[in-house]
């Protein structure tokens, strides 16, 4: 991807620049989580350094996967979000039956979209799953502006994600 390809939006910073400011935050979780094996320690760290990594990332956050399939909130950065999602509801519900992100340039094209906040215009959801198979949680992050993440965010969160997911695994 060259930065010609970037659309001109003021929030998104030269791809190499992104890149760069993308490995300094991994190299910043791979400190902070070290031998961390709690979720929701885990969960409150990454949605911090997410959240202020970035100046478009207004609500970033977790939700957790209950045993009925629904979705609970937590721990997440920013304005309130809904508590709870039920299965297969809204874009997290989604992420979560079929294990796949999803990234939105606008909210609204999503028929199922849940306006937990009516500011939001673009959305990033992953799945945190666990190396064989079990998905824990599904990361999701809101921006106020449309088309605020592109291929490398979404490549980068998935990761993100992939690695949380390897050090969340069952004992």
């Amino acid at each position: 991807m060259s930065d010609a390809n970037l659309p001109a939006l003021p929030w998104l910073a030269p791809l190499q620049a992104r890149r760069a400011h993308y490995a300094d935050l991994r190299l910043r979780l791979s400190g902070l989580l070290h031998g961390e094996t709690d979720p929701i320690a885990a969960y409150a760290t990454v949605a911090c350094e997410l959240h202020h990594a970035f100046a478009a990332f207004h609500w970033t956050g977790f939700y957790r996967v209950l045993p009925n399939g629904s979705l609970i909130i937590g721990p997440y950065q920013g304005g309130h979000g809904c508590l709870r999602i039920g299965a297969g509801q809204g874009v997290c519900g989604a992420v979560a039956d079929s294990g796949r992100s999803l990234r939105l340039d606008d909210v609204e094209s999503f028929p199922d979209h849940i306006a937990c906040s009516s500011s939001t215009k673009s959305e990033l959801v992953v799945p945190v799953i666990r190396p064989g198979g079990e998905l824990l949680a599904v990361l999701d992050i809101d921006s106020d502006h449309p088309a605020a993440f592109d291929a490398l965010d979404q490549a980068q969160i998935e990761s993100i994600a992939a690695d949380l997911g390897s050090r969340l695994a069952a004992p």
